[in-house]
């Protein structure tokens, strides 16, 4: 294992519940010890990016980062590069 996936009920309230901050903040610091990267799910809004940005958490990924594609989509695209 590489990456650690934070999961998207510690991130959805990260602006206001300062459990889910401080369980994220504490997640990432565990894993960082352990040499992995993290991922943070369901970033919804510029400022959980800017909380995750502060913390040092490697990766993010919902509909603030970009909305889900389908993965068709996505391989018609790279045929046509």
């Amino acid at each position: 294992m590489d990456y650690l996936k934070i999961d998207g009920q510690f991130i959805r309230n990260l602006s206001q519940d300062p459990v889910d901050l401080a369980m994220v903040r504490s997640i990432n610091e565990v894993a960082h010890i352990l040499g992995k990267r993290t991922v943070a799910e369901f970033v919804e809004s510029e400022a959980i990016m800017q909380q995750l940005i502060d913390l040092r958490v490697d990766y993010a990924q919902g509909f603030f980062v970009g909305q889900s594609v389908p993965l068709k989509t996505i391989l018609q695209t790279q045929r046509q590069a």
